[in-house]
């Protein structure tokens, strides 16, 4: 998770722009011949898209933006810390 990445992709995409493009990499995270690290690649890629996407519906329920960011990054480390 990169909260800069994340950021962007709030200021620069719909959420329904991200959830196509999720759909577009879930899709390829299932094809055979994906190595490792085009997995891990991919994995990156939908983590920030969907933390984007959680920082629309925020924005949109009237958290600032940069509120929904640091929500998010909190919610993740908050799940890290617990593994």
């Amino acid at each position: 998770m990169k909260l800069p990445v994340i950021r962007q992709f709030y200021q620069q995409q719909s959420a329904e722009n991200l959830e196509k493009a999720v759909e577009v990499l879930e899709s390829f995270c299932e094809f055979r011949g994906a190595t490792e690290d085009d997995l891990n690649v991919a994995g990156e890629l939908i983590t920030n898209m969907l933390g984007a996407m959680e920082v629309h519906a925020n924005v949109q329920n009237g958290m600032s933006e940069k509120d929904a960011l640091n929500g998010f990054a909190q919610k993740v480390m908050g799940s890290i810390d617990k593994a």
